[in-house]
Order: structure tokens, then sequence, then C-alpha cells
């Protein structure tokens, strides 16, 4: 197989509990995200990484494959790890379950730029800010790369610095494209200290030497944390898209 996407959904959640079961336009938000990858041509077979059964019931009723992962893991990341041993593949996709806007677009890019360079150990996506506030925002992930796409830092304060008007900044968003290899030895890693000091494990990538691939999106996700998220989303929906 070449591609497994994994959905990790953890129940609990400080800011929005059972999130991965809200309803977002009628449908639970793990169903609406395990959808969307499914329809993705680059896509083998898609598991919802979950240590809740009532995530799991929710999977299985609407057709989708669940894997059950120990309670105690303590991120998303090695819940798609734990996946990952389990199931052969080339790449895995770590897709996340507040997404419910991703779609074929972003992730078979993510597996075209694996394809294209054997070299890239990671792929994830980038999208030029559009809005002045995200660029200080602590919360938004910004990216710098080079000409040829290479990430070259990631980091929560503005950078590159804007002390002149007219700058150019980018964000991080939507899905992680791993090389399963890699993603296993990333995943028994020790935390580096820039990862530590930004709290972004992809800065572990960079400071190991390796090669992280930008991907530029042509269009925005919106992440549900909060019930401020929620109404964001339903009046997207209620737009019609």
């Amino acid at each position: 197989m070449k591609t497994l996407a994994v959905i990790p959904a953890r129940y609990s959640s400080t800011r929005l509990p059972g999130k991965p079961l809200v309803e977002i336009a009628g449908v639970p938000l793990v169903l609406r995200v395990l959808n969307n990858v499914r329809s993705c041509p680059s896509v083998d077979r898609v598991i919802v990484a979950t240590d809740d059964e009532r995530i799991a019931e929710v999977v299985a009723r609407g057709g989708g494959e669940a894997l059950m992962t120990p309670s105690e893991l303590p991120s998303g990341g090695d819940r798609v790890a734990y996946a990952a041993k389990r199931i052969e593949a080339d790449y895995v996709l770590n897709v996340q379950v507040d997404d419910p806007l991703v779609g074929a677009d972003m992730i078979d890019s993510l597996v075209a730029a694996l394809d294209a360079d054997r070299s890239v150990m990671l792929a994830l996506l980038v999208k030029r800010i559009e809005n002045s506030e995200e660029v200080a925002a602590p919360n938004v992930v910004k990216a710098v790369f080079d000409g040829g796409g290479r990430a070259m830092y990631f980091s929560r304060s503005p950078i590159p610095y804007p002390r002149n008007e007219g700058g150019v900044w980018y964000k991080h968003i939507g899905p992680y494209g791993w090389r399963r290899d890699f993603l296993l030895e990333f995943a028994a890693m020790e935390q580096t200290p820039l990862e530590k000091a930004e709290s972004l494990e992809m800065l572990r990538v960079i400071e190991r030497g390796r090669s992280i691939k930008c991907v530029e999106a042509a269009r925005d996700t919106i992440e549900i944390d909060t019930p401020e998220d929620l109404t964001r989303i339903e009046k997207y929906f209620r737009r019609g898209f």
C-alpha cells in the first residue's frame, strides 16, 4: 500500500469536549473529515485512531475504520505513529480531526511532493496570510522557506520580522505527509531544544537535519478548537459551500 491516512481523534478536549462528535451542518465532525479524506484519489486507506469507544462506534456506523489506541498517548502525532507501526505503507498522512474543510486539493498535493523528491521526509501545507492580525498571533504558526519550498524555520512569533510595510507571511495549515519510515524514527526521537521552546514538533525535523517540503495551498481552512469556531464553520456551510 502506498498511502495511509490517519485521523487522530480523542474525546477529551479542554476547550471543546467531545469535539470529534460535534455535528457540523448535521454531520459529526469526525465523519465529515473521514468522508473528505476517503474521496482523495491518492489515499489507499483511511484509519481513525481513537481512544474512545463512542468515536469508534460513530465511525463504524459511517462505514469507516477505527483503530483503538492507548488513552495515555500524549498527542495526535503519537496516535498516528501507533497506527503506522501496525500498517505497512510508503506514506502516512496525519489529518487533523478538527479540519472539516480538508480536501483532495490539499492531500493529493502532499503525496505529489513526496513522490517528486525522495530527500523530503515530511511535506506540509503553507498558506499566505491575508489577515494581518494572524501575523502576531501565537496560535498561528508562521513558516519561512527557500525558493525551492524547503522549510527554513517555523515559529509562533512573526517571521520574518515585520520591520517594513508590505511584507509577505505564510502560515502552516492542515495535514502532514510523512514517509512512514521517518515517522517511526521521528516518534522515537527525543524532543529538541527549539521544539521545546516553540512547542512545534516540525522543528525536531529541522534540528535533526532532515528536509521538510512546504507546499503552498490555494485556500484556507477553518480549524475547530472553540465554540466560536463552530459558529464560523456553520456560517460557512449555510452560505452553500
